[in-house]
């Protein structure tokens, strides 16, 4: 009889064996009893650096620590990927249009930090995007972010009206960069409420947005090289 985890491996070894096959290239496979990462340089042109491994905090440190990020649907194996550019944001450069400032001087919304967490990341889970079916948030993303939040390393951001949590983000600090990982609005300018409100927070030299989106390059998102937001991300002498 095949084991559970032994038809997991499997499935990531055919995974990583169609994925060479078609783009006449190798991908790295992680053991889930070693902690390690390849080199982010050895990523593929669309960012795949590796496959496999867990999804335990001390894996998702060690990640992120490096400018990678785990990323996959619910029946694929874990994808590690770290793009050659990187989609951020400057606090300082942060767009605010009029009529956000308008929103923000009125304070049309109330925000807390870290008071939800669980149920910001259930948000981003569920939330409807277009052009995309399903979502990367699965549930064991869930239960590993909530782990890190529990250890102090994941954070969010939660926008209110009234006692109705309408919007929010979440996402790890590393050093002084913020690295998100979704947001959600259930009304208009939620979202944006609160990636103003994280650019606002002193101690932030950058916002890791991975991707770009139009909504992300609408708030001053910008595309900058891997090696610039490493350098950004691992200061010389810390």
């Amino acid at each position: 009889m095949i084991s559970l985890s032994s038809f997991d491996s499997i499935i990531t070894k055919w995974f990583i064996l169609c994925y060479s096959l078609y783009y006449c290239t190798m991908v790295f496979q992680l053991s889930e009893n070693e902690i390690t990462f390849p080199d982010p340089a050895l990523a593929e042109p669309d960012g795949l650096l590796a496959i496999g491994g867990d999804l335990s905090a001390a894996r998702l440190r060690l990640a992120y620590a490096n400018g990678i990020f785990p990323w996959f649907n619910e029946d694929d194996p874990i994808q590690w990927f770290s793009p050659h550019e990187r989609c951020v944001v400057f606090p300082g450069k942060v767009t605010i249009s009029k009529s956000m400032a308008k929103v923000l001087k009125d304070n049309v919304f109330r925000l807390t930090s870290n008071t939800v967490f669980a149920e910001v990341i259930q948000h981003c889970a569920t939330a409807d995007r277009k052009g995309q079916d399903g979502t990367w948030i699965t549930k064991a993303m869930q239960d590993a972010y909530i782990k890190l939040h529990e250890q102090g390393i994941a954070h969010s951001v939660e926008v209110w009206q009234g006692d109705r949590l309408v919007g929010g983000l979440y996402g790890l600090i590393v050093g002084t960069v913020f690295c998100g990982e979704s947001m959600f609005s259930l009304v208009s300018n939620a979202s944006k409420v609160a990636f103003i409100t994280l650019c606002s927070q002193k101690g932030f030299t950058l916002i890791d947005c991975q991707l770009p989106n139009p909504h992300l390059m609408s708030l001053g998102a910008e595309m900058i090289p891997r090696e610039q937001y490493l350098s950004i991300l691992q200061p010389t002498g810390d």
